[in-house]
């Protein structure tokens, strides 16, 4: 098992592909036109203490921002790779994920009136990069890079899960935002396992890519919080 893979999230490695049914998905409530007047998608908390509403701006600002790389890390990789149908295929199938994620999240950022991070054309670069250099070392490591990156980005979600817990607010936006992080959680979640499924622990030096592009992923998610 890859040192990236830690045992908060082995339980999610080779589980059954969760089965989708019509219940619609709670991000589907920031796509609906519908939803436009609804408090829960259209205004933030006004009663949060100032602690509380720090954290949950850097919650915001950090999960933008990891979508945003995400975006480009899924770009990146599909420059290079997109002569191998099957792959490539893969990888456009993840990214459409992501850049939901990311439109979600922009609406989030302006509903809840967070500054986005002054990091982001940096993370539009680097995702560029670690994507593009990932494929380029081959299809293994392109998905070592998605196994790496969507373990530290599981145990992000779950962390601010329970930090949303303490939130002493009962206004309607925040259990909804809690199901987002939920389901987006679980969509990276798939990704890793689909990573895994191919083949992403057979590229070389698997042990020692994964450690140091977790190893940044919590860096960047340490400074977005911030700056």
């Amino acid at each position: 098992m890859s040192s990236a893979s830690s045992p908060r999230l082995l339980r999610h490695l080779g589980r059954p592909r969760a089965i989708h049914t019509e219940r619609p998905l709670p991000s589907a409530a920031y796509l609906a036109p519908s939803r436009g007047a609804d408090p829960s998608v259209s205004a933030t908390p006004r009663d949060l203490q100032p602690s509380q509403r720090r954290a949950l701006d850097a919650a915001l600002r950090v999960d933008q921002a990891g979508e945003v790389a995400a975006n480009y890390i899924y770009q990146g990789q599909l420059a290079i790779m997109r002569r191998d149908r099957a792959t490539a295929s893969l990888i456009q199938d993840m990214w459409d994920q992501e850049k939901k994620h990311l439109a979600v999240m922009n609406k989030l950022q302006l509903q809840h009136h967070v500054r986005p991070t002054v990091l982001w054309e940096v993370a539009k670069v680097a995702g560029f990069g670690l994507g593009a250099v990932t494929a380029l070392m081959g299809k293994e490591a392109a998905m070592a890079c998605t196994e790496a990156v969507e373990t530290v980005i599981g145990e992000h979600y779950d962390d601010q899960l329970k930090e949303m817990d303490e939130l002493s607010t009962s206004h309607p936006s925040i259990p909804l935002l809690k199901d987002v992080i939920r389901e987006f959680r679980d969509d990276e979640l798939e990704h890793l396992d689909t990573a895994v499924e191919h083949d992403s622990q057979r590229a070389p030096a698997h042990a020692l890519l994964s450690s140091v592009i977790g190893a940044g992923c919590k860096v960047a998610i340490e400074l977005c919080k911030r700056v």
